[in-house]
């Protein structure tokens, strides 16, 4: 056989050979389980944590102390950014579901005001003495009654929306080709670069009874991604080879998100409940957080303070705040005595 014949031989050969073991994962009947294949992976389910996620578990004992119920309204995406390939939004629509999450795990009481369609098809369906009661206590054949003042009411509700999406808010890199000058010779590159965006989030608490504005919140993260490549080409006799490798890593944006939100709602929780400044510092990552009181190394940190009982802050409306409260992060608060109060102000 000549070697073109024999060329022409391994082609079909290679393919058939291919569709061999690919038959060893994929079954064209279902196996006795129901599925034609076992899919791969088998990463255990975790707690969704960030940085602030302890520091928020930290605070429940305090706000047990005097419980207030709080609601989350609507927390949009207002940036519009959408997907190149219109395959939906780049931010995620669930920031007002991760502020409820931050609240329960801070121990606040929530009432829902979200999505009520359940609740408010419930009470069509008792009006109309569709739904049976079945206490024990009632006759049977009874129907569910309407009672005035059932339904707890909210004292605070959170609403607000992510306002940032900037992307390449600064970027590096460096590349590189080098090897032989001969038309055969070996030859190889390398490449790596960083790049930095960032999202913003705008939080606002509201008295329920008021819809007086208590407290404004505005923060911002930035992310970091990074990309190597390497590669070589060479000729081997009559043939040659072209192989590279490469790693790029982009720090997750959705999670990025919710660490926003959780460190927002750390903050408008812990001056809501006038909880010490220094209470829960202990939780906080200090390393990494340039909020947390630990890191501000041009002050002296303030001494321990004893646990109290705190009142909540229903008169939050009268109390004047500092002009720079929260737009130099780094910046302490002053209380009106000028004496020095943390990074979240006067405890009462």
């Amino acid at each position: 056989m000549t070697a073109r014949g024999r060329k022409h031989l391994m082609m079909p050969l290679a393919m058939v050979l291919a569709l061999i073991a690919l038959e060893g994962c994929i079954s064209t009947t279902p196996e006795s389980d129901g599925r034609y294949t076992v899919p791969i992976g088998g990463s255990p389910v975790i707690s969704n944590e960030t940085p602030y996620s302890q520091a928020l578990r930290c605070m429940g004992r305090y706000t047990a102390q005097r419980p207030l119920r709080i609601a989350v309204g609507q927390i949009a995406d207002y940036t519009g950014k959408n997907e190149s390939d219109n395959s939906g939004r780049k931010l995620t629509q669930g920031a007002a579901l991760m502020a409820m999450s931050a609240l329960a795990k801070s121990g606040v009481q929530l009432v829902e005001r979200f999505d009520t369609s359940v609740a408010e098809m419930e009470l069509k369906y008792a009006s109309s003495k569709l739904i049976g009661n079945d206490k024990p206590q009632v006759a049977p054949g009874d129907y569910r009654r309407i009672l005035a003042g059932s339904i707890p009411g909210s004292d605070y509700y959170m609403v607000g929306g992510i306002t940032e999406l900037n992307f390449n808010i600064r970027s590096e890199g460096a590349n590189g080709d080098g090897g032989q000058t001969t038309t055969n010779g070996i030859k190889g590159s390398a490449s790596a670069s960083l790049y930095v965006m960032n999202v913003g989030l705008d939080l606002r608490l509201v008295d329920t009874n008021t819809l007086q504005v208590v407290d404004v919140i505005s923060y911002q993260k930035q992310i970091i991604g990074h990309q190597i490549q390497a590669g070589v080409f060479d000729f081997l006799g009559q043939t040659f080879f072209d192989a590279s490798v490469g790693e790029s890593a982009l720090e997750p944006v959705q999670l990025a998100v919710r660490s926003v939100v959780e460190r927002a709602v750390l903050e408008m929780t812990s001056r809501l409940y006038r909880i010490p400044s220094n209470a829960c510092a202990s939780n906080l990552d200090t390393d990494n957080d340039p909020l947390a009181d630990a890191t501000d190394k041009r002050r002296p940190q303030p001494e321990p303070q004893p646990v109290e009982t705190y009142r909540p802050a229903t008169a939050m409306k009268e109390e004047k705040h500092n002009d720079q409260s929260r737009q130099d992060p780094y910046r302490w608060y002053s209380n009106p005595d000028d004496s020095d109060g943390g990074l979240r102000g006067r405890v009462d």
